[in-house]
């Protein structure tokens, strides 16, 4: 495979899913790109191996890592990254991302991804760890910012700043999930326009959109979930109009993690999104 580098064009991509290999073969359009989960893809053979290195052929493709811990208390695992090593080298891919979350403890291992206290001694821990990335898999990453269901009292850092300094320090980007900012806005009950407006948005390399689910919590208050399991909610698409007015056209990735749809239901939200785009620069994603 040749190792030139290609970067994520701004265009709609797609999260990748297995069932619809055939469908994205055949006729991928308006999908310009796709993403993979890294977790799903090191082992050393089979049919998804071979199925993403024909993709890759055909599209620039974005590694999502989920199992990093970037924000957890040790240093990273060395067999993970030891794995995504091995992955990122072969792939060659046009982006890498992971969360600004955490997700173990001590030896075990929490199937989610936590929200971190914004403080200095976490500051410092982000960077050490995003330093730590990047110099084993020996290129700039991307880092998404989280989807929050509480605030810590001691964080002395307003998100949007803190991820410009982790930026900052370690030469990282950023990948600005839209629905996320939704939802913690939400949740929190702050502006997600002013989210956005404090954001450093010349660091972003790609932006995420996906579906939440909408509840109450005990006390009758709105509570919304990062799913990933439905279409992107009318707001968020909204939201993403703010963001694009702001930034111009980027890499647009529409994740369906959960209950996944058929193909013409993923490539209709992907069609969406490209008239999102086309509203910012006529003609880029036509």
């Amino acid at each position: 495979m040749s190792q030139t580098s290609r970067s994520l064009p701004p265009l709609p991509g797609v999260g990748y899913k297995q069932q619809h290999y055939r469908d994205i073969i055949s006729d991928a359009a308006p999908v310009g790109w796709l993403e993979i989960h890294a977790e799903n893809y090191m082992g050393d053979g089979g049919r998804p191996l071979a199925q993403l290195r024909a993709l890759s052929e055909k599209f620039p493709i974005s590694v999502h890592g989920v199992g990093l811990s970037i924000g957890g208390p040790e240093r990273l695992d060395p067999d993970h990254l030891a794995r995504l090593k091995h992955l990122v080298g072969w792939l060659n891919p046009a982006s890498f991302s992971e969360h600004l979350a955490w997700s173990t403890h001590d030896m075990g291992f929490m199937n989610d991804l936590l929200p971190l206290p914004y403080t200095d001694d976490t500051l410092t821990r982000v960077c050490n760890h995003v330093d730590q990335l990047q110099e084993a898999i020996g290129r700039p990453m991307l880092l998404e910012n989280p989807s929050s269901y509480l605030a810590f009292e001691e964080s002395t850092w307003e998100e949007p700043e803190f991820l410009r300094q982790v930026a900052k320090r370690t030469g990282c980007g950023l990948l600005l999930d839209v629905n996320n900012v939704f939802v913690s806005a939400t949740n929190l009950g702050f502006s997600p326009q002013a989210y956005i407006d404090a954001f450093p948005l010349n660091k972003v390399g790609e932006i995420h959109l996906g579906g939440h689910d909408e509840d109450h919590d005990d006390h009758g208050a709105p509570l919304l979930i990062d799913s990933h399991g439905r279409e992107v909610a009318d707001p968020v698409w909204a939201l993403l109009d703010y963001v694009l007015e702001r930034s111009g056209p980027l890499p647009l990735l529409i994740e369906w993690d959960n209950d996944v749809p058929d193909w013409p239901i993923l490539r209709d939200e992907a069609q969406r999104a490209a008239a999102a785009l086309r509203k910012t620069a006529p003609g880029v994603a036509a």
